[in-house]
């Protein structure tokens, strides 16, 4: 899991230690060294880049609706503006820890390639994380939070449907992904960059279809009986109007804390394990 969760944040750690300047060989102990991306986070982001690598992870290991063979050709931590801000400040100033602001844009990209390169479908995820998946947690996350007159308050329908339902039907990511793709790995990716700019395009675009994703990950309620999901998965719920295929995953572990501090102080530890030597 540690060798999936250092490959998927690569590229965005190559990118911030550029911008921060601070080098990644094992030998440097220069005083940056300290605000590593993604280490060096706080455990609030922590756990929204797990929700996003768990996505990718589940996406890889399970036949989900279609059974399409789904293909992640890169992360889009990149785009992460602020988490890069973070490490550019923190390796100047080590006392300016703080929150760090959520990236804006789909959590996750997965892309179905056919024979000749060409793409012709997508899934875009939506990972959320709580302590505790109570049932107003629920409620809360997927269709906003109440407002109103105290005693008739109501959900403003603000929360996750919302955002799916009314996601483009070829969203930011997809133009993200393109932009990796071409300046890092223009030769092996040739004909999905030429594809996703068809799909890109304003005007007589190729058709491409989109799989949405929704990952609700964190622990359980204390009164939650096992095997009992959250959202209903019998029937399409009645809250999801996009019409497009639907993927919903629930993570439900115990001391989620603990395993996401564990994950992420254990990235590229051998490297630093070998430095001290």
């Amino acid at each position: 899991m540690i060798q999936y969760f250092e490959s998927a944040h690569l590229d965005a750690r190559e990118c911030f230690h550029k911008l921060a300047r601070i080098s990644l060989h094992p030998d440097n102990d220069e005083i940056g060294c300290i605000g590593q991306y993604p280490v060096a986070l706080p455990l609030k982001t922590r756990k929204g880049l797990f929700g996003e690598v768990m996505s990718g992870m589940f996406t890889e290991a399970y036949k989900f609706i279609g059974e399409h063979e789904w293909v992640i050709p890169v992360f889009l931590f990149r785009n992460h503006e602020d988490a890069g801000q973070y490490i550019y400040t923190l390796n100047r100033d080590p006392d300016r820890k703080r929150e760090v602001l959520g990236r804006k844009g789909d959590d996750f990209i997965a892309i179905v390639v056919d024979q000749e390169g060409n793409v012709n479908r997508f899934i875009a995820g939506e990972a959320k994380w709580r302590g505790s998946w109570t049932k107003s947690v629920l409620d809360t996350v997927m269709l906003g939070p109440k407002s109103g007159p105290e005693g008739e308050k109501v959900h403003n329908n603000k929360g996750v449907w919302h955002e799916v339902n009314r996601a483009l039907a070829v969203p930011l990511g997809l133009e993200q992904l393109h932009t990796i793709l071409h300046e890092c790995e223009p030769d092996k990716y040739a004909s999905v960059i030429a594809s996703l700019d068809r799909i890109l395009a304003h005007r007589n675009p190729d058709p491409v279809e989109r799989t949405d994703l929704i990952l609700l990950a964190g622990g359980p309620a204390k009164k939650r009986k096992k095997a009992t999901s959250l959202i209903p998965w019998k029937d399409v719920p009645f809250e999801y109007e996009a019409g497009r295929d639907l993927q919903i995953v629930e993570m439900i572990i115990e001391d989620g804390d603990d395993v996401i501090n564990t994950i992420y102080g254990g990235l590229w530890a051998k490297v630093a394990a070998d430095a001290s030597i």
